[in-house]
């Protein structure tokens, strides 16, 4: 499946050369050159990776970053700040607020394409695992359960979830719209008070073995 990523930088040189190189790769990109019309294209479709400079005008990379970890929805998108800053306080920084990787202007092409792949092979690694501890076939097969809090519609999307499939999955297999199910997702981690994923599949595995 082809993974979607968001580029992020107000210069719109540097913003065609990074989109172009990850598009070459085969990946999916959308941009933006502000990190508020960032926020908003991420309101409307969650990307799989966000790569983002650090100095914009408004809201710099930073503050993206706090805002994207402070949310439920989007705290767990990994993120790489491709910035001409290069001090050690600025890396320090940098991954205080929640950065997965770190790379310098002028980049690399082939250091971020790897960076990247590495990145988006280790999320589906770990998906992987959720799908094989909780098991495909046994959540399945197993009759319905019920849950007080979540709608019949909301259980089915955590069940998925349990499954180990993407959101992009889940719409496809139910028919419905990424953004439908961006919504129930959303709504489980708030009834639930979960703060990720894998804290929907677990519980859904124990609900299961009630």
């Amino acid at each position: 499946m082809i993974k979607r990523l968001l580029v992020v930088d107000d210069d719109p040189g540097l913003l065609r050369a990074v989109a172009e190189t990850l598009r070459a790769e085969g990946y999916e990109v959308t941009t933006a050159r502000r990190g508020a019309d960032a926020l908003v294209s991420i309101a409307e479709s969650l990307p799989d990776l966000i790569v983002s400079d650090i100095r914009m005008p408004g809201m710099d990379g930073y503050e993206l970053v706090r805002n994207l970890r402070a949310s439920a929805r989007t705290k767990l998108i990994p993120i790489v700040f491709l910035t001409a800053k290069d001090e050690t306080t600025d890396r320090i920084a940098g991954f205080r607020s929640g950065v997965d990787a770190y790379l310098t202007k002028p980049f690399e092409p082939d250091e971020l394409v790897a960076v990247v792949a590495n990145i988006l092979k280790r999320v589906e690694s770990t998906h992987a695992e959720i799908a094989r501890l909780f098991g495909r076939t046994e959540i399945s097969e197993q009759e319905p359960v019920r849950d007080e809090d979540l709608t019949d519609a909301e259980w089915r999307v955590a069940e998925a979830v349990a499954r180990g499939l993407s959101n992009k999955e889940i719409a496809a297999e139910f028919n419905l719209s990424l953004r439908t199910i961006e919504g129930h997702i959303s709504r489980i981690l708030d009834k639930k008070y979960f703060s990720n994923r894998v804290e929907i599949a677990r519980y859904v595995l124990e609900r299961k073995q009630v």
